[in-house]
C-alpha cells in the first residue's frame, strides 16, 4: 500500500487517471484556467519524508501529478496557484475529513496566486474522484 505523498502514491494516482478525459473548466474559472491548461502546486511541510511539493498539471482535460522535494532556497514552480499547508492537513483533505473551505476559513492553508485556478482544479479533482477511489482504500498515512 502506498504511503500518501510518496513517489509510489503519485504513480498510483497517475495510473488511476491514465486515459481519463475530464471536463474542461466551466465558464466562470477566470482567464488563467479558461483554456483548461494550468498548474497547481501544493507545498506540504512535515511529511515523514520531509517537505515536498506536489505539482498538478492539467491540459486538454487530463491531469498529471508529480512530487518533488521542497528545498528552502528553491525557486518554486511555474504554478498558477500555490497552496502551502502541513502534512496533517493535507492528509485530512485527502481523506475527506477536512474540506478545502474549512481549511481556508480556519487559516490552516495559505494560498498565493490565481484563486480561479484553485477552483478549477478542485472541480477537476472532484470529477476524477470516481477514478481515484481505489487509491483512497490503499493509501496509508
Amino acid at each position: 500500500m502506498p504511503r500518501f505523498l510518496t513517489a509510489e502514491w503519485v504513480t498510483w494516482f497517475n495510473a488511476a487517471l491514465e486515459g481519463v478525459v475530464l471536463p474542461s473548466p466551466g465558464p466562470d474559472v477566470g482567464l488563467a484556467a479558461s483554456d483548461g491548461r494550468f498548474v497547481v502546486a501544493e507545498e506540504v511541510r512535515g511529511t515523514p519524508d520531509g517537505d515536498v511539493r506536489l505539482v498538478l498539471r492539467t491540459a486538454a482535460g487530463a491531469l498529471s501529478l508529480e512530487v518533488q522535494p521542497l528545498a528552502a532556497d528553491d525557486g518554486g514552480t511555474d504554478a498558477d496557484v500555490t497552496i502551502a499547508l502541513c502534512y496533517e492537513d493535507a492528509a485530512a483533505l485527502s481523506a475527506g475529513t477536512l474540506s478545502p473551505a474549512e481549511a481556508l476559513t480556519a487559516g490552516r492553508i495559505r494560498v498565493r496566486g490565481d484563486l480561479s485556478v484553485l477552483a478549477a482544479s478542485q472541480d477537476l479533482l472532484a470529477a476524477a474522484r470516481e477514478h481515484t477511489r481505489a487509491l483512497d482504500a490503499g493509501t496509508t498515512y
